[in-house]
């Protein structure tokens, strides 16, 4: 069956080190388009986050979709139409505020175009900040400030720690959410269900497009469930070894046009 659609993973994937697409990515994923190729750019950023890339690829051009929030939302470019959107439910924001303040974790979550947190110094929210374009207020009460549905929790800390942490927070809060580390140093907490594969199933759906159709490229713990779900699911050369063990098949690293490659063999 031929390959109708590329969904990409950002950071440790489409973008190399300095957070940029590399020319010859550029250049495979323009041609891809004119061709009539579906561009679908997956992240856990916000989706103001993800924004730029889609406008520097055109995807409203070309009739690309963003997935963020690893799967929480799904935008048409296009049209700039939010099509899906799943958040938390407020009732979990106090339970989820008090674990991190127990396990000693910086805490993130999101409203509008501002990233709130606990601890806006933390290296871990300023890299979360500066990735999705985002402005930090930290609350003067976080529980109280925190009243409203949120798209999902990050807890920061570093990755040895928070392997612990993880499998504490899945404890606590049993089995009514989706709960698992994007980063050795971020593990997110979104409602059960969400994840990337489920919502580029819901886009396929839409869209009348079979998973056969689909290649997906991906480098992190995220990125597994829509690997393991496209016809085509590739790991990056970088990609953490579960993902690599998932895939079918293996391209270069973000540093060296991986995708660009699979662009190139698959597509064009």
């Amino acid at each position: 069956m031929e390959y109708g659609m590329i969904v990409l993973d950002l950071d440790g994937t489409l973008t190399n080190r300095n957070k940029e697409v590399t020319r010859r990515n550029y250049q495979a994923l323009m041609e891809a388009q004119k061709r009539g190729k579906i561009v679908v750019l997956a992240s856990g950023r916000p989706t103001p986050g993800v924004l730029p890339l889609a406008e520097y690829l055109k995807l409203e051009q070309y009739g690309g979709y963003i997935l963020s929030f690893n799967g929480g939302v799904i935008m048409d470019c296009a049209s700039k139409e939010v099509v899906f959107q799943k958040w938390l439910p407020k009732e979990i924001n106090q339970t989820v505020i008090s674990l991190a303040e127990r396990e000693r974790v910086d805490l993130l979550t999101y409203q509008d175009d501002f990233l709130i947190t606990n601890h806006p110094d933390s290296p871990y929210v300023q890299l979360e900040a500066r990735v999705s374009h985002l402005n930090v207020h930290k609350p003067e009460d976080l529980a109280a400030f925190v009243d409203f549905p949120v798209p999902k929790f990050l807890m920061a800390e570093e990755g040895g720690y928070l392997a612990l942490v993880e499998g504490r927070v899945k404890a606590a809060l049993g089995g009514n959410f989706s709960i698992y580390r994007s980063d050795p140093f971020f593990l997110e907490i979104l409602p059960k269900g969400i994840d990337k594969a489920k919502c580029l199933e819901y886009l396929l759906n839409r869209i009348s497009m079979k998973r056969e159709q689909v290649i997906a490229c991906g480098d992190g713990y995220n990125d597994r469930s829509m690997i393991q779900f496209a016809g085509l699911g590739v790991a990056m050369e970088n990609a953490v070894l579960p993902l690599r063990k998932d895939a079918d098949y293996i391209t270069a690293s973000n540093e060296e046009d991986g995708v660009a490659l699979v662009v190139e063999k698959f597509l064009l």
